[in-house]
């Protein structure tokens, strides 16, 4: 981006945010505060939409901007950046920050991968079926970090040495995004999006959410939304048949890893741990009400700075090396959004926008799902599911409230419209194209598939609300 356009960008946000504050509550079409805080949710998506800075800084913009113009108080907002659902992130960081060290990443990864067969339609079934498994364990953008350079290795391997002009790149790191994105609906670990949605959740019920129900509402659209991306990108014409010699490098990078060291055993234990603990939590959750998954995942995480390695010199896991495995940005990301989601409901700005939509004669029968869950999805694909979460599911629960309606089953369809990415360049995908693969053909490739996914989430959102009395009714 030339500076000349980064700076009309950098003007424009505040820019809307004041034409905004002094153009609505003298329209009557609200009063000052919840115009503010309009302003402060279009000054972050254009932002985040146009980039003129890094989306990290945008997501400071609320603690920025309320300590100018005083929209509410401020520790309301600050709690937002150390909240339980931050705490969970960087728990489920510590865990899994050992593992590009010890090599737990790769051998799973290449284990997964071994039986991979030649035809390029088993390179895609097997990349995104990967993907969707691991992406149920542990967020989307780490399972994308660590397929796409074993991807890339093996297309060099292969003999492709230029991966932007590889055509077989396409579809199998295609795969590999898609499938991490599909998989990450799938439970509360598979990104910051649905600790986003969980947070909302909490804040309307006022209880804990138990991570089975989120588990067991979704897994339709999982399983559904699964089986149409893999059946459209192995039907999909390929101009490259097959790779030589895939199934047989896999194989030897695995054998070269050698057996199962200690510390990749204790590793892996403990993320079961926490993984299995977070899912069971209804079972012990009187007994230890305080261990809530956030505080679980913190705790099995802090113990590998406390267990030695094998070498017996250092422990599992050292500062230094949390640091840099750490995903700062998805943390300030992450609270960012629930910050902006605060402003929009202490504004008022949340029940302006509700009031608007409530007047289009909505009846929360199926037009309304239709509109919750592309809404979603086009902020997803302008930004990412975390901002889509942050933007859409406030104004879902104002909408679906002032209607009268039971929000919860809502929020999952808007969250099954919300959890995928395919088109440009940015957030996970981001991985793909910097690891070589053309923007142009991400966005081609990815159009149908972003049409079909959304007619998914619409029909698994429409018909389980239609034929399952529960949906809406939390443990």
């Amino acid at each position: 981006m030339n500076m000349s356009k980064r700076l009309t960008f950098l003007l424009l946000g505040p820019a809307f945010y004041f034409i905004l504050v002094f153009a609505l509550p003298g329209a009557g079409l609200t009063d000052l505060t919840a115009a503010k805080g309009l302003g402060v949710a279009v000054w972050m998506i254009f932002w985040w939409v146009t980039r003129p800075v890094d989306i990290t800084v945008t997501a400071l913009l609320p603690a920025i901007v309320n300590a100018l113009f005083d929209i509410m108080p401020m520790e309301n907002i600050i709690s937002q950046y150390s909240s339980s659902s931050i705490i969970l992130i960087f728990g489920s960081c510590l865990l899994t920050a050992p593992w590009s060290e010890i090599g737990l990443d790769r051998r799973i990864s290449l284990k997964a991968l071994s039986l991979i067969g030649p035809s390029m339609k088993s390179q895609i079934t097997v990349w995104l079926l990967a993907a969707v498994i691991l992406s149920n364990m542990m967020p989307n953008v780490v399972v994308v970090a660590i397929f796409t350079p074993i991807a890339v290795s093996m297309l060099v391997a292969a003999g492709y040495d230029d991966i932007s002009k590889c055509e077989p790149a396409v579809p199998i790191l295609c795969a590999i995004a898609w499938g991490s994105q599909v998989g990450g609906a799938g439970t509360p670990l598979g990104g910051a999006m649905n600790v986003t949605a969980i947070s909302f959740l909490e804040n309307y019920t006022g209880k804990e959410f138990m991570y089975i129900d989120w588990l067991i509402r979704m897994l339709p659209y999982t399983i559904l939304a699964t089986v149409v991306v893999l059946c459209m990108m192995i039907f999909c014409p390929m101009k490259v048949n097959s790779l030589s010699g895939t199934k047989e490098y896999f194989e030897k990078c695995y054998a070269e890893l050698g057996p199962m060291k200690k510390d990749e055993k204790i590793s892996l234990v403990l993320f079961i741990i926490a993984m299995l603990g977070s899912f069971v939590r209804p079972l012990y959750a009187d007994l230890l009400p305080g261990l809530v998954p956030a505080y679980l995942f913190l705790f099995l995480g802090c113990l590998n700075f406390v267990i030695v390695a094998a070498n017996k010199k250092d422990m599992l896991l050292s500062w230094d090396t949390a640091q840099r495995e750490v995903m700062w940005g998805m943390l300030l990301l992450f609270a960012g959004g629930l910050a902006l989601g605060q402003i929009l409901t202490y504004s008022g700005a949340n029940d302006a926008i509700a009031g608007v939509i409530a007047g289009m004669n909505l009846t929360g029968g199926f037009g309304t799902i239709v509109i919750f869950a592309v809404f979603a999805s086009v902020i997803s694909e302008m930004t990412n599911s975390t901002v889509s979460a942050a933007v859409t599911l406030p104004i879902v629960i104002g909408v679906t409230e002032k209607l009268g309606l039971n929000p919860i089953p809502y929020i999952f369809t808007a969250a099954m419209g919300m959890n995928y990415e395919s088109l440009l360049p940015v957030s996970v995908r981001a991985i793909s194209v910097g690891y070589g693969l053309d923007p142009d053909k991400l966005m081609k490739q990815g159009f149908p598939i972003t049409l079909a996914r959304v007619c998914v989430a619409i029909l698994v959102g429409f018909v389980t609300m239609q034929i399952w009395p529960g949906f809406g009714v939390l443990s």
